[in-house]
C-alpha cells in the first residue's frame, strides 16, 4: 500500500531527450535512469544498430534535417522512397517539435515539389522555362529544396556536383581600399577648406562626407578596379574542400565571365562553376 501511495504521488513524463517524473510531495522535478542512447520511437524519430537491430537515438537536429531534406529529393526528383510513410511522418513531426524550419514549406517551395512530382507521374503542370524560373527563384532566395550545398557524385558518369554560395562578406571588402582612400581625401580637403572657417569634429565632418565617400568607392570599385565583380564560395565537388572562385575584370585584366574553370588546391581536381547558377560541377570521366 505505501507503494502504491508513493507512486501516486508521483508523475512521470517522457519526453524526446530524457525521461523525468515529478514528485508531488516534494514539489520538484527529478531525472530518472533512462539512458541517453535510447529511442522512444512514439515521440521521436531514431536509427536503428546495425549490430542490435534496435533503435536508437544517435543523430542530431542537422542530421535529420539533412535525411528529411534527402528523403524529400529522392521522392520528388527520383521517384525514390528513402523512408516508409511511418517513419517519415515520425521524422517530420520530431523536427516539428524541435523547432526546425526546414519542415515548413512556403508557396514557391511547394510548388516546386508538386511540379516535380506531376512530372514524374508524366503530367506536367507547367512548361519547361516557367519550371526553369521557378527553379532560380527559390535558388535566388537561398531554398534548400533547389540548392545541393553538399557534393553529389553520379557513379554512372564519374561527375560530381554541388551549388556554390555568393560570399557577400569578401564582396563587399573590394570597397574597401577605395573607401579608405577617399575617406583620407575627403578628410584632408575638408580640414583645409573647413577649418578656418568653422571647427568641426573629425567624426562629424567624416559623417558629412559619407555619402559622397560611399558612392564614389561604389563606382571606382564596380567600374574601374574590379569590374562586374563576384564571389562564389563552397566545397570542393570532388573532396569537399572549401574553394573560391572570383567573376569579373581587375583592372581591366579579364577574368571569368559567364563559366569559371578552376582546380582545387586540395586534390587537384577541374571543375567549372556557373556564374548564374552557381553549379559547380567536374569533368566527365573517361
Amino acid at each position: 500500500m505505501a507503494e502504491e501511495g508513493n507512486s501516486q504521488d508521483k508523475v512521470q513524463l517522457t519526453s524526446g531527450k530524457k525521461e523525468i517524473m515529478f514528485d508531488e510531495k516534494s514539489g520538484r522535478f527529478f531525472e530518472t535512469n533512462l539512458d541517453a542512447g535510447e529511442c522512444i520511437p512514439d515521440e521521436e524519430f531514431c536509427t536503428i544498430d546495425d549490430e542490435t537491430g534496435k533503435r536508437i537515438r544517435f543523430l542530431t537536429i542537422a542530421e535529420k534535417e539533412r535525411i528529411f531534406l534527402d528523403s524529400l529529393q529522392s521522392y520528388y526528383v527520383n521517384g525514390r522512397q528513402l523512408l516508409s510513410d511511418e517513419d517519415f511522418d515520425l521524422l517530420k513531426e520530431d523536427l516539428q517539435w524541435n523547432g526546425s524550419p526546414l519542415v515548413v514549406l512556403n508557396r514557391d517551395e511547394a510548388k516546386y515539389l508538386a511540379a516535380m512530382e506531376a512530372y514524374l507521374k508524366g503530367s506536367p503542370i507547367m512548361s519547361d522555362s516557367e519550371f526553369d524560373s521557378l527553379k532560380l527563384l527559390l535558388k535566388e532566395t537561398g531554398s534548400k529544396f533547389a540548392v545541393d550545398t553538399e557534393p553529389k557524385c553520379y557513379i554512372d558518369t564519374g561527375v560530381c556536383k554541388v551549388t556554390l554560395q555568393e560570399d557577400k562578406f569578401r564582396s563587399n571588402l573590394l570597397y574597401l581600399p577605395a573607401g579608405i582612400i577617399l575617406s583620407v581625401v575627403w578628410l584632408g580637403v575638408g580640414f583645409e577648406l573647413i577649418e578656418p572657417i568653422v571647427r568641426l569634429n573629425p567624426v562629424l565632418l567624416f559623417l558629412l562626407g559619407f555619402p559622397l565617400v560611399y558612392n564614389g568607392a561604389k563606382k571606382i570599385t564596380e567600374e574601374f578596379i574590379f569590374e562586374n565583380k563576384f564571389i562564389a564560395y563552397g566545397p570542393c565537388p570532388a573532396c569537399e574542400i572549401e574553394n573560391r572562385v572570383y567573376f569579373g575584370n581587375i583592372l581591366g585584366v579579364e577574368g571569368f565571365s559567364d563559366v569559371a574553370e578552376c582546380k582545387c588546391q586540395n586534390c587537384k581536381e577541374v571543375f567549372s562553376v556557373q556564374r548564374n547558377t552557381l553549379r559547380a560541377s567536374t569533368l566527365p570521366k573517361a
